[in-house]
């Protein structure tokens, strides 16, 4: 799949244009995903550099808050639900043992620590994360 992205991007001249995921936010990540809480963006590295995004996103509210860090992608699930907070959480890519995790949601809308993302963008990253890969949270 991200080949298929990255080859998409270079026929439609995207890749030109892009710019290291580095120079975007200070992400370090090589292959994996960043998120910038300041600004509610969150986008996909390969090969050090962006392949998908940067996308809206939301996060943790006050009290809720997104650890800042860098992580490792540790589990996915296609359909979840949260018991302790009694909804969905279509694509959910799991990142923190607290049970933080990349999934669908309203971005209007701030969370208790998970990202939420479009159905689109939730799709993509649940596609093209790996178990292992690295996701870094900056401030």
């Amino acid at each position: 799949m991200r080949v298929l992205i990255t080859t998409v991007l270079l026929l439609l001249g995207f890749a030109a244009t892009a710019a290291p995921a580095q120079a975007l936010a200070g992400c370090t990540v090589y292959n994996g995903a960043c998120l910038e809480k300041h600004s509610n963006l969150a986008w996909l590295v390969y090969n050090g550099q962006t392949s998908y995004g940067p996308v809206k996103v939301s996060h943790g509210k006050p009290g809720y808050e997104t650890p800042v860090g860098t992580f490792s992608v540790l589990r996915k699930v296609k359909n979840d639900w949260s018991v302790p907070y009694n909804g969905p959480m279509p694509n959910a890519v799991y990142f923190t043992t607290t049970g933080i995790a990349f999934h669908q949601g309203d971005t209007a809308v701030q969370s208790h620590g998970c990202i939420r993302m479009t159905l689109d963008a939730s799709q993509v990253f649940y596609d093209n994360l790996i178990v292992g890969e690295k996701v870094q949270v900056l401030p």
